[in-house]
C-alpha cells in the first residue's frame, strides 16, 4: 500500500469514528427528554385528569425556565385515558414508547395503571403513578413506583380514625372495579385486624344513576360508620342517597373533590376524608413557590393530585441527571430505575424528602379532613400504617 492509499484509509477510518461519536453522543443526549403521561383528560371524570397534567406542566415549565438538564429542555406528553378506560390507556401507553420515545411515564387511576404495567415491563420504561392507589400496582414490577399513598395505607388511615371515634360496626360501598375490590379488601383486612365487624360491602357500576338498591342495603346492616370509596362524582351521589334515606351515621372517604360536594351539596357537612395531604407552609418554600406558581398560572390553589404529578416530574427530571453523571447509554428507564435505587431518596414538595420503600411506595403524610360548609378543614394526622 502506498504512503498516499495508507493516508486516504487513515483519513476514511477517522471520518468513520468521528461520525460513530457523534451519532453516539445524539443516542445520548436527545433532543429533548420526552415524559409520557396517560391523564382522564375527558369522560366522567375530566377534573382528574386537569389538576394532574397542570401539576406535572408547571414542574416542566420551572426546570426548562431553569436551563433544562445540562440544556437540554423537557417535554410533557399527554395521552387521554378517557377517565379509565383500558383499551384507550393502552393504545396511549404504545404510542408514547414507539412514536414519542418515552422513557418515563406518569400514569394515573388504577385501572390505567394495572393495564399499561406489562408494557412498561416489557419495554423496560420507568412509571411513576401519583393517583391510583390500588394495592396490585405495589411490588409486581421492577419499572412502577408510586408517590401516592396506596388504597391499603388510607384504608387503615380511615380504620383508625373510625375505631377513636367509637364505631365497632363498618360498611363499606364501592364501585364494581379492580380499585373498588381491592379497597373493600383492604379495608376489612385493616378493620378486622383491629378486631372490628365488617357488616356490609356493595358495590355498583361506575355508570349507575340510581344506588338505592346498595344504599337500603347499607342501612339495613345498622353500621356504625360508613366507608364510602367511589371516586368523583359518585363520591358525591352516594353520600347524598345514603343522607336522603335517612343514614346519619359518620361517613369516610379516600376521594373527594370540589365536584363531590356539587353533587352531595348540603349532605356533604360534616363528611371525613382520609387522604394524601399537601399544604403550602412557610416552613417548607419550596411548597409555598409551587402553590403561588400554581395558583397564579391556573387559578385556584392546587391539591395532592397536582401536587404528586409535578413531584413526580421533579423525581424523573433528577434520575436523569444522576444516571448521565455516571455516563455511558444512560437515558434508559432501566438506567432511571437503578440511580433510583442507588439513592432512593429525593427532595420533596410536600416538605423536606421522600423516600421510596423497597416496594416502590413513597410513604406521604396520611390525614383526616372534615368538610365544613363545603371546605375541608384539616382535623390531625392519622396512621397510615
Amino acid at each position: 500500500m502506498s504512503k498516499r492509499t495508507l493516508f486516504a484509509a487513515l483519513v476514511l477510518s477517522s471520518a468513520l469514528s468521528t461520525g460513530a461519536l457523534s451519532t453516539a453522543a445524539l443516542a445520548a443526549d436527545p433532543a429533548v427528554y420526552k415524559i409520557g403521561g396517560i391523564f382522564a383528560m375527558t369522560g366522567a371524570s375530566p377534573h382528574y385528569g386537569k389538576v394532574m397534567s397542570a401539576g406535572a406542566q408547571l414542574a416542566v415549565d420551572e426546570i426548562n425556565a431553569q436551563g433544562g438538564i445540562d440544556g437540554v429542555k423537557l417535554q410533557l406528553v399527554i395521552e387521554d385515558h378517557k377517565s379509565g378506560s383500558a383499551q384507550a390507556a393502552v393504545a396511549g401507553m404504545n404510542r408514547l414508547i414507539d412514536v414519542e420515545g418515552v422513557k418515563a411515564v406518569l400514569p394515573s387511576f388504577s385501572t390505567v395503571t394495572l393495564a399499561t404495567m406489562p408494557i412498561g415491563d416489557q419495554k423496560k420504561v420507568m412509571m411513576i403513578n401519583g393517583g391510583g392507589v390500588s394495592a396490585q400496582t405495589v411490588g409486581t414490577s421492577p419499572y412502577m413506583f408510586n408517590i401516592r399513598s396506596m388504597a391499603s395505607d388510607l384504608a387503615a388511615g380511615i380504620a383508625h380514625r373510625a375505631a377513636e371515634q367509637g364505631a365497632k360496626k363498618l360498611a363499606q360501598i364501592a364501585i364494581k372495579s379492580e380499585f373498588g375490590d381491592a379497597t373493600i379488601a383492604a379495608t376489612t383486612k385493616a378493620w378486622e385486624g383491629m378486631g372490628l365487624k365488617m357488616v356490609a360491602a356493595e358495590q355498583f357500576q361506575a355508570d349507575a344513576a340510581n344506588i338505592d338498591t346498595q344504599v337500603a342495603k347499607l342501612r339495613a346492616s345498622q353500621p356504625d360508620a360508613i366507608a364510602n370509596w367511589p371516586t368523583t362524582p359518585q363520591a358525591g351521589l352516594a353520600v347524598k342517597r345514603m343522607r336522603e334515606l335517612g343514614m346519619k351515621q359518620p361517613v369516610y372517604c379516600m376521594e373527594w373533590t370540589a365536584e363531590d360536594t356539587k353533587v352531595a351539596g348540603k349532605h356533604a357537612e360534616g363528611v371525613e376524608v382520609v387522604t394524601d395531604y399537601f399544604a403550602a407552609t412557610d416552613e417548607n418554600p419550596w411548597s409555598k413557590r409551587f402553590a403561588d406558581a400554581y395558583k397564579a398560572k391556573f387559578g385556584e390553589m392546587p391539591d395532592f393530585y397536582a401536587a404528586n404529578y409535578y413531584e413526580g416530574v421533579y423525581v424523573i427530571a433528577e434520575l436523569i441527571r444522576r444516571a448521565k453523571a455516571k455516563g455511558g447509554d444512560y437515558y434508559s428507564g432501566e438506567r432511571l430505575v437503578q440511580a433510583l435505587w442507588e439513592n432512593p431518596t429525593f427532595d420533596s414538595v410536600y416538605g423536606k424528602t421522600l423516600t421510596f420503600r423497597k416496594n416502590g411506595v413513597a410513604q406521604k403524610p396520611v390525614a383526616v379532613f372534615r368538610l365544613e360548609n363545603g371546605e375541608q378543614k384539616f382535623v390531625k394526622f392519622t396512621s397510615g400504617e
